[in-house]
């Protein structure tokens, strides 16, 4: 693999992690919305994982459900856009679709089984287990399915393709920034 193919992969995989945490926050945060509840708190930083403090929470299943539904639907909603527009950078939306996917399928999929963070309040407020299984099994297999058929556009896979220059340092570049801006003004929630 050369050295552009690492450094986008590398790239655009931190670019779908801050992104994952934001889009899935951005579901909490309407989720609370849309139930009633009051937010008191939203972090998102490089440096922590995210979380949305809402209390109260009259609906906490709207609530806790629409950070992994909202986080998974709302880029895929992007990446089919950019596709219709056929832009050509789109391949990298996709990328981030896939990881918001694989993440949000494994944090509440593996929630039915060892639950933590979300899926412990899923289960603590009544939601069936085999509910977060089959949204995980179904999430992360979209996933991993987008990556796949992604992958020879990273330039790895059965048949490669070049790996664009240009698309590599623009994502390095907007990885960067993006870092910057959540260092600068993100919230790294309260010690």
């Amino acid at each position: 693999m050369r050295l552009a193919s690492i450094i986008l992969i590398i790239s655009i995989l931190w670019i779908g992690w801050l992104a994952m945490m934001l889009v899935h926050e951005t579901g909490h945060v309407l989720g609370a919305i849309a139930s009633g509840g009051t937010i008191r708190q939203v972090v998102w930083h490089p440096m922590v994982l995210s979380r949305t403090d809402v209390e109260p929470n009259p609906h906490p299943l709207i609530e806790l459900w629409a950070g992994p539904i909202i986080g998974s639907l709302l880029p895929t909603i992007v990446a089919s856009i950019c596709l219709a527009f056929r832009l050509r950078s789109a391949y990298l939306i996709w990328v981030v679709v896939g990881f918001c996917l694989t993440a949000n399928g494994a944090y509440i999929g593996i929630g039915a089984f060892d639950p933590v963070g979300d899926a412990r309040e899923m289960v603590a407020h009544g939601m069936p287990r085999w509910t977060l299984a089959l949204f995980g099994f179904i999430a992360a297999a979209a996933g991993v399915w987008i990556w796949h058929n992604i992958s020879p556009h990273l330039g790895f896979g059965p048949a490669p393709v070049p790996v664009n220059p240009h698309h590599t340092w623009g994502v390095f570049a907007i990885a960067l920034l993006l870092t910057a801006i959540g260092l600068v003004i993100g919230n790294p929630g309260s010690p």
